[in-house]
């Protein structure tokens, strides 16, 4: 993590204006990216069609649950890290008491980064978008009164919002309020709204 990339100045604006860009957008870690993705998408897509490919409801549940344990286990242990420079882990101290840690990678003096801002929001969307989903197919299997299936979703909805309230933390600070965050961010929203451009000057 302390390996910083070593880059050439430009001698023009231009030049490294496009530089700032083409840093932006470019995917430093694709295997990363790739894997961040595959088991969710993967186990999503298996539970979508497992009824078309297979009458084995066991051959299903397996491949579903392996899909979400690999899942959870690469984004937990190695997509956050890489990607967004984020990381939490269970630890137990010398009294043998548990406490969760919530860590986030610190910028350098020179303000760079490791991971770039594409990397971010693809990890950020299949973070939050695929246990909405397992939500969905949660109160799905509840209405429709697929009892069999609603312990593989619960499973889905358990391992991956884990893994979302892990990185939040991690994003907002392991010791702020989540609740107050929300609020403060509200308040500010509202204020940006309600203002009145050229009577407010920001301090």
């Amino acid at each position: 993590d302390s390996i910083e990339d070593i880059e050439d100045v430009s001698l023009f604006d231009a030049d490294s204006d496009v530089s700032r860009r083409l840093k932006k957008t470019k995917i430093r870690h694709p295997v990363a990216s790739f894997f961040h993705l595959f088991f969710r998408v993967s186990a999503i897509v298996v539970y979508l069609l497992c009824e078309l490919l297979t009458s084995s409801f066991i051959a299903c549940m397996v491949t579903i649950i392996l899909l979400l344990s690999c899942d959870f286990w690469a984004v937990k242990n190695i997509t956050g890290r890489l990607m967004v420079g984020l990381r939490w882990w269970n630890q137990v101290d010398d009294d043998g008491k548990s406490h969760w840690v919530f860590e986030a990678r610190k910028v350098s003096a020179q303000g760079s980064k490791t991971s770039s801002e594409a990397e971010s929001r693809i990890f950020w969307l299949g973070l939050i978008t695929c246990p909405m989903i397992w939500v969905i197919f949660a109160f799905s299997a509840l209405f429709s009164f697929k009892v069999k299936w609603l312990a593989v979703v619960v499973m889905g909805v358990v391992l991956q919002g884990a893994n979302l309230y892990g990185y939040v933390r991690c994003k907002v600070g392991s010791r702020k309020n989540l609740t107050s965050m929300a609020t403060s961010y509200l308040g500010k929203q509202f204020l940006r709204q309600v203002r009145i451009p050229g009577l407010w000057k920001p301090s």
